[in-house]
């Protein structure tokens, strides 16, 4: 399937890692929260989770995003 717009990097980006590995963290920590019964810190995990996409939209925003200034991107 073609893009007529271009190649949109598909993630592969300092600020799209960034914020998946946090986001991942904060689900895997909120799971274990739920399982023990630990209401107060599943919704800490869940603030996480939002400070996650923050942080991806931070540095998508500061040039670390697919195609961005900062970003160095590999050929494939």
């Amino acid at each position: 399937m073609s893009n007529p717009i271009g190649d949109p990097g598909h993630g592969h980006s300092p600020a799209a890692w960034t914020a998946v590995i946090i986001m991942l963290l904060a689900v895997a920590i909120g799971t274990v929260f739920f399982y023990l019964e630990m209401p107060v810190l599943v919704w800490a995990s869940v603030g996480l989770l939002v400070v996650g996409a923050i942080v991806g939209w931070i540095m998508t925003k500061a040039g670390y995003g697919a195609n961005g200034a900062k970003s160095n991107p590999k050929a494939h």
